[in-house]
This record gives C-alpha cells, structure tokens and sequence, in this order.
C-alpha cells in the first residue's frame, strides 16, 4: 500500500506540475495535503529541485511546503534550508469490515451543503476557502457520511475508493455533539460501504483520542509523514 500516493489521489490538487519524480500540487491554500511538493523520489540535484519547488509557490503567493514520509536525504536538505518540521501524521489501516453502525448514517454520493458546513465548522482551519475545499473533496468519486439530528449533520466523514482498500477523510464531529459514539457510526458506516479489503485513514500524531477510536475499530499505526514549510 503506497500511502503517499493514496493519499495524493483521494484529496487531489487542482493544479499539478511535475518535475522529475516530484508533483508540486496548488489547491489555492486550502490544507496542506493539496498544496504541497508530493517527493516521490530524491532527485540528482536535489538543490536545484527544491528552488523550483520554492519558485512554483512563491509565484503563486504561497510559502513553500513538503510533505515528507521515509526521505532522510531531503528532510535533512530542507532542515539545512531553514524549513520547519510542522504537523506529524500518522497512518492507520484496518480492516475492510465493519460491525453495523450504532446509530442511522445517512450516505450520500456528494457532498450537501450542511454536511459542508458540518464539516467546515470543525475542521475549516482556514477561515475562507469551502469552495476550494469542496473542489478538492469532489475532484474524485468518494462517499459522504453523516449523523443527522433534525437534519443538522453532527458527525460527518467521507470515503474515497480506491482499488481494493478504502480511504477515509473528513472525519469531524460537532463539539456539542462529542462522546456519543456518531463518530465511530460514521466510520463504520464509510467502511461498510466501500466493501473492500481493507481502509485507510490519516490523523495527526497528536490526536491521542482520535487514534484510540481508530484502534478500537481495528486500525493500526503503520507509518506517517510530516510536513516541512518555510
């Protein structure tokens, strides 16, 4: 299971360039994920690739950003060029099936506006930006989840197929709303969907309490990856 690409494929920059093994992805600033440089590989001149990493951003208004999984060569590269280590990730993979969720799930084939709302009001770290946002979540096929409570979306997730395993994002539930399980109800509800072999999922190294739900339906640590910006 290629994480790294994974990944890149289930929350897609809508703008990509390539040079030599590496994408550099711009989604107008929203998240990290979709505006950053995936390195697939270390290049011969690894200094030269990295000014035109730094080059691609700086024309479009942005600071430079990698993300960075088992590549030592360039996170020391980038550390000796002053970048700073930001947002470890951690993967986790479980398996593909689930018990039935606890509690009704609505499943949609597209994003409706509360559950972006839902979503955006959790997880929107960046004030503006919902449109580009949703651009990004319907840049490919993927399921959307939620918890309903007189139809206000209280946790909501989303679930992108992918071969035979299942990626899951978006996983957000409204603070008033915590402790009651829809959380878990969503996951289930996202894995049980997919019908695949196998799921993956990614959280911050931090989100302690995240990760005991994921490990309590199965999921594992396998890996993770960090950000390098500047």
């Amino acid at each position: 299971m290629n994480v790294d690409l994974l990944v890149h494929e289930a929350w897609p920059a809508y703008e990509q360039r390539r040079h030599g093994g590496w994408i550099l992805r711009y989604a107008g600033g929203v998240t990290k994920r979709a505006n950053s440089v995936l390195a697939l590989d270390v290049p011969a001149d690894l200094d030269a690739a990295i000014g035109v990493a730094e080059d691609f951003y700086a024309s479009r208004g942005r600071r430079c950003v990698f993300a960075v999984g088992a590549a030592p060569e360039l996170d020391a590269a980038l550390e000796a060029r002053g970048y700073a280590l930001v947002d470890p990730t951690v993967v986790m993979t479980g398996p593909g099936g689930s018990p039935e969720p606890e509690h009704e799930v609505r499943v949609e084939d597209r994003p409706w506006p509360a559950w972006l709302r839902a979503w955006w009001s959790v997880d929107g770290r960046y004030g503006s930006g919902l449109e580009e946002a949703e651009r990004i979540c319907t840049g490919v096929p993927a399921w959307y989840a939620a918890v309903e409570e007189d139809g206000v979306p209280l946790a909501v997730g989303r679930g992108v197929p992918q071969g035979d395993t299942l990626g899951v994002y978006c996983m957000a539930t409204l603070p008033r709303a915590r402790r009651r399980g829809l959380a878990r109800s969503v996951l289930r509800a996202l894995v049980r969907q997919g019908g695949t072999r196998s799921a993956y999922l990614v959280t911050t190294t931090s989100n302690v309490a995240a990760q005991a739900l994921y490990r309590s339906e199965g999921f594992e640590i396998r890996g993770g990856y960090h950000y390098r910006i500047r």
